[in-house]
Order: C-alpha cells, then sequence, then structure tokens
C-alpha cells in the first residue's frame, strides 16, 4: 500500500479510537470498551492512582459511572504521530456528567486532554497507555463522588 494512503488510515484509525472509547463509556458497553485497550494497558486518570492491566481501568470507569444519570463525553481535535507500528495521540476532552437529585446541583464537567501511546496489534489500533490532564471542571463535584 502506498505508505501515504497507509499513514492516513492510520491516523483515521487512532482516531476512531478515541470516538469509540468515549461512546463506550456513555453506552456502558464493556466490550466496546475493551476494544480499545490491549490487556496491560495501563490508565492514568489521578495522577497519583496509575491503574495497570485493562481489568483495573474498566473497573475503575464502571465505578465512578454506573451511578451516574448520564454521561456524555465529547472528544475533538484529535493530533497522532506515527512512528510505524507505535504512535502517540492527543485529543481534547469535553466531559458532561449528570446524576439526578444531588444536592448543590446535578451536573459537573471535566475538561482536559487525554494523551495516549498506541500500539498496532492483529485486531487494529490499540491504548498500551491512557494519561488524562485535567484543565477545569465546572458544576458540582459532588456529582461524580463515590
Amino acid at each position: 500500500m502506498d505508505p501515504l494512503i497507509q499513514h492516513l488510515l492510520d491516523e483515521r484509525d487512532i482516531a476512531a479510537v478515541c470516538v469509540r472509547y468515549a461512546t463506550a463509556i456513555d453506552d456502558r458497553d464493556w466490550d466496546r470498551l475493551r476494544s480499545c485497550f490491549v490487556p496491560d494497558a495501563v490508565g492514568i486518570y489521578h495522577a497519583d492512582r496509575p491503574m495497570h492491566g485493562y481489568g483495573a481501568i474498566e473497573e475503575a470507569i464502571r465505578t465512578a459511572v454506573t451511578p451516574l444519570t448520564r454521561t456524555q463525553h465529547l472528544v475533538t481535535a484529535v493530533e497522532v504521530d506515527l512512528a510505524g507500528d507505535e504512535a502517540s495521540s492527543r485529543c481534547s476532552l469535553h466531559a458532561q456528567h449528570v446524576r439526578a437529585g444531588v444536592p448543590g446541583g446535578e451536573h459537573f464537567v471535566i475538561a482536559g486532554r487525554y494523551r495516549d501511546r498506541l500500539v498496532r496489534t492483529g485486531e487494529g489500533w490499540r491504548i498500551r497507555e491512557r494519561r488524562l490532564d485535567r484543565w477545569w471542571t465546572s458544576g458540582n463535584p459532588a456529582v461524580t463522588a463515590r
């Protein structure tokens, strides 16, 4: 295949992983979420608590979103740097969290950037490491309290 076409396809496929991750969380589709990661992936959503292995990442996400009435994770501005069968990417995040009946307000927003390291597998591109950089929040943090 032409190298330029392969490059464009790889960029598209990596952007699709970022979107698939967001929609999997919002749909509570754990099989789809699993398809975004390698089994030994690392998730760094809080600098002081890295998670090792897909199981730990899924458990943390399930625990965070299950009590919520609804979430909406929007990702945009995906940038990809390719290096053969490895890549890094960045995408902006705007995540809305809704929990009905929470005193002080039912909405909490987190905005920031995901920084990923990915690897090409036999099933396509998968996240090896996902790091969340939180830039700002708005609303009632009690919405996401466990």
